[in-house]
């Protein structure tokens, strides 16, 4: 247990061994991070002994993660490419596999000007505001189904940005999830314009022609994999992680609707299971697809397919 007046690494040792003892994968990690959240140091550099209340808090949080309850929802917030994004239970965590999709679409949109950007799925918004970090002019609408991840969608597409590319607010502080002071008649400046909708049905509101890119990491997880899930990953919502018995229900509604939306020559990038290069090629393939691709993640795996809209 935690005590008042542990030093620093005896309570990382303390940390540690429970996490470890509990099945947490990089538990040496996880405790070195719930000790910078409680202290603001790190445990390495620390030189002071826990006060009570620093060890009550470290304590009620290792027991959470113990649990196997995902470290970033404990953090509350969560580094993606150089910002900060507001997370927590009901939206699905970002992950730097992600960054790849981020990068590979703004890469699609060379030579384009003030850009239109639509995120399908999208969270967090990590997605749409990544395109947003490579092309500050672009101009990004994040669409999102649930109403529980709606919630950090909007926090983030207000504040995960500021200070952050030439066309966001250079307003960022130490604290940059904190609320502002509420002020009558000024519109909130977004980094992108989030959306309630639904991908199944968003598209048929969507005027022919007028994107220039369509990114999404949509849920792919098949049946079978949902029933396999690491304790952590089962913890966020299976809404942002299911597609069906075969994981592609998803990219079948891209493929089939989406192409129409996009200018000729318009781009799209999707996140796919490292499996799923093969069939989502396919499914781009037999709705008229052109120029597809596929990039590979930090580790190697397939993560991102790319394809534009025929010329």
């Amino acid at each position: 247990m935690v005590n008042a007046g542990m030093q620093p690494r005896e309570a990382l040792r303390e940390v540690e061994a429970r996490l470890t003892a509990a099945g947490c994968p990089d538990a040496d990690f996880d405790a070195g991070e719930l000790f910078r959240l409680v202290t603001g140091q790190d445990a390495r550099l620390a030189d002071r002994p826990l006060t009570a209340e620093q060890a009550a808090k470290l304590e009620a949080l290792t027991a959470r993660r113990a649990t196997r309850e995902p470290l970033q929802y404990l953090c509350g917030s969560w580094p993606f490419l150089d910002f900060e994004l507001a997370v927590g239970p009901g939206v699905l965590c970002p992950r730097a596999d992600t960054e790849v999709v981020a990068e590979a679409a703004a890469q699609m949109l060379a030579g384009v000007q003030a850009p239109r950007v639509l995120d399908l799925c999208a969270g967090t918004g990590c997605l749409g505001l990544g395109v947003k970090r490579f092309c500050p002019e672009a101009d990004v609408t994040c669409v999102e189904k649930s109403p529980e991840a709606y919630v950090y969608l909007e926090k983030n597409t207000r504040l995960a940005l500021k200070g952050r590319g030439g066309s966001t607010e250079n307003v960022l502080d130490a604290s940059p999830f904190e609320e502002p002071a509420f002020d009558w008649g000024m519109k909130p400046t977004r980094a992108a314009e989030p959306v309630e909708g639904d991908l199944f049905t968003y598209w048929e509101s969507l005027p022919e022609g007028q994107l220039d890119l369509i990114v999404s990491n949509p849920p792919y997880l098949t049946a079978q994999e949902m029933s396999e899930l690491q304790p952590e990953v089962a913890k966020e919502p299976a809404m942002a992680l299911e597609a069906g018995e075969d994981g592609l229900v998803f990219y079948k509604a891209i493929a089939e609707h989406y192409q129409k939306a996009l200018r000729p020559g318009g781009a799209l990038a999707l996140e796919i299971g490292w499996q799923q290069r093969e069939a989502v090629t396919a499914l781009l393939e037999a709705n008229g697809w052109a120029d597809i691709a596929c990039r590979k993640d930090f580790g190697g795996n397939d993560r991102c397919v790319t394809a534009r809209r025929p010329k």
